[in-house]
């Protein structure tokens, strides 16, 4: 645990305002973790785990405003047992995402994920799709960008599954495995093949190199779901109201966009471009913080030591192709960021630097986010349908008061 992340128990007690036994107490109850230092003797807690218990006294002090920041990296509005976020790193129904992403497929982590039942392959069904290839609609998609492409085809597919509006957990897992194969057809271009999700993408993209399947499915797999990010609480409103989950994957993938969330993706491409070469990497990084221009790619406030999700994928892009001028450049940037800023690179680097690295066109690194994230918020619909509760908050109204 790095000092900056951990308190004496007097520190803590006088953040939260109480006697040094009553830390004891907390730890006791499991409100607090202790670890001991290496070379004395000392108790030391986690910072996080303080401020949680700032959190919770705020929270009963002053419930209004505690909702408020509940909205913005805030405490947890709603139950999911599908990711947890904890000690730096992201864990899947308990596993961790990037063991996962070493050892598992694409299919095998989806069943996972909506089901917390091992895989068995029956939702993967082969099940041919080019009768979607032939609709007009689709084929004038072609033109479009990544994500609206996505959703053109995903409205198609709603129209022709008369199964979409049935909602028990059996049927929205055969439908999501249905959706992501469909999105994976429209990525590649291939609405034949009956081979797995990450071969297709490889067959597809990079056919002489059979080993970017494995560098693809690790990808998708740590895209596939973050807790309860934008996306995934939109995905939720939408299936809260009992909208089918092609609707509600529609509705997530119109937030995914933003620049903001998997949109960032493309802020960090452009990056990359205004750098150009591994030489000029902290040049073109100092250049922005000059300007007092964000740099994006860097720094994830769950994960203070660093994105879990990142570091892999920039290590795969690294051991993928060593000598790639694209893998220099990524390297340097990180570099880079981690002198200028302090800060670690995000997914959103991990991805556009395992795809520049792979030689992939600009646009892939959202085209994978959106294709894996589409896992995740399957298995947030089947959790928002059981739930059978609709979301609606309230506002806190600030404007013009009625007249008399």
């Amino acid at each position: 645990m790095a000092k900056r992340d951990r308190m004496t128990a007097a520190e803590a007690a006088e953040a939260l305002g109480v006697a040094v036994p009553t830390i004891y107490a907390y730890v006791s109850r499991g409100l607090l973790r202790s670890e001991e230092g290496v070379g004395d003797r000392r108790k030391w807690y986690r910072r996080a785990d303080v401020q949680a218990l700032l959190d919770r006294k705020e929270l009963r002090g002053n419930p209004t405003k505690a909702v408020e920041g509940a909205l913005n990296w805030g405490e947890p509005i709603l139950d999911s047992a599908i990711s947890l976020i904890t000690d730096g790193e992201l864990y899947y129904r308990g596993e961790p995402a990037t063991r996962l992403a070493a050892e598992s497929t694409v299919e095998q982590v989806a069943e996972w994920i909506w089901t917390g039942q091992d895989s068995t392959g029956a939702p993967f069904g082969i099940e041919r799709l080019s009768r979607f290839e032939k609709h007009p609609i689709v084929r004038e998609a072609r033109s479009l960008p990544p994500i609206e492409r996505f959703q053109v085809v995903l409205a198609v597919a709603s129209t022709r599954d008369p199964s979409a509006f049935d909602t028990r957990p059996a049927s929205v897992t055969a439908l999501g495995a249905r959706l992501v194969r469909l999105m994976a057809a429209v990525a590649s271009g291939d609405f034949e093949s009956e081979r797995p999700i990450a071969e297709v993408l490889q067959r597809a993209w990079l056919p002489k190199r059979r080993e970017a399947e494995r560098l693809l499915s690790a990808a998708l797999i740590l895209a596939a779901d973050h807790e309860l990010n934008s996306s995934a609480f939109t995905v939720r409103c939408a299936a809260s109201t009992g909208a089918n989950p092609y609707a509600a994957v529609i509705a997530g993938l119109s937030a995914l966009q933003g620049p903001k969330h998997g949109g960032h993706c493309d802020r960090v491409e452009a990056l990359f471009d205004e750098a150009g070469e591994a030489d000029r990497a902290q040049a073109a990084l100092m250049a922005r913080v000059r300007r007092g221009e964000s740099v994006p790619g860097f720094g994830q406030p769950l994960y203070p030591d660093g994105d879990p999700r990142g570091r892999l994928l920039l290590q795969l892009a690294k051991d993928a192709r060593p000598k790639s001028d694209e893998t220099r450049l990524a390297q340097e940037l990180a570099e880079a960021g981690r002198e200028v800023l302090n800060a670690e690179p995000t997914i959103d680097f991990g991805l556009v630097s395992l795809c520049r690295s792979l030689g992939l066109p600009d646009g892939s690194a959202i085209t994978l986010f959106a294709l894996g994230r589409a896992i995740g918020w399957i298995g947030h619909v089947i959790e928002q349908y059981e739930s059978d509760r609709l979301i609606r908050p309230r506002a806190r109204y600030t404007g013009a008061l009625p007249t008399a």
